[in-house]
């Protein structure tokens, strides 16, 4: 099984590049996955923001993998602890399908995108800066693979 990260927004700032590496080479044997950015919808006066969204939507939705098992993150979505969330990959795994977890823009995801989702997963209540959404991702599903593997990574 493989993993995507499918982002809206491109050119992450370093501090962010480097530790979503980090994690990526740590989960490289248990879950491998990839960043594919997705070129964010024009905004600012005289555009709309609805359009921008949907266009957005639209480059997201061309990148899914065929097949793949799609969890979209969302703030409506469901809030899962870090236990929740292994339990939730040994699922996608006996599956038997990729992954793919979809970080929208500035207004979300596109209607269709979250049409599209297999499942809705929200991080919590707080409002994060969508870079560091890609960040927060790639840890949490380090420390649930890790779970899973029985490594000592999560003491909580």
């Amino acid at each position: 099984m493989k993993a995507k990260l499918i982002a809206v927004g491109e050119r992450a700032p370093r501090w962010v590049a480097e530790g979503f590496g980090e994690y990526q080479k740590r989960l490289s044997h248990w879950l491998p996955l990839d960043l594919v950015e997705v070129e964010p919808g024009l905004r600012g006066k005289g555009r709309d923001a609805v359009r921008a969204m949907q266009e957005e939507g639209a480059r997201v939705v061309a990148a899914l993998p065929k097949g793949a098992c799609v969890v979209a993150l969302d703030g409506r979505g469901r809030t899962w602890s870090s236990e929740d969330l292994a339990q939730r990959l040994e699922f996608w795994r006996g599956q038997g399908r990729d992954l793919a977890f979809l970080i929208g823009g500035p207004e979300g995801h596109a209607p269709d995108v979250l049409a599209r989702a297999d499942e809705k997963w929200s991080l919590g209540p707080l409002t994060l800066p969508h870079m560091l959404v890609r960040l927060v991702a790639a840890e949490q599903l380090y420390r649930a693979a890790a779970l899973l593997a029985n490594h000592p990574y999560h003491r909580a």
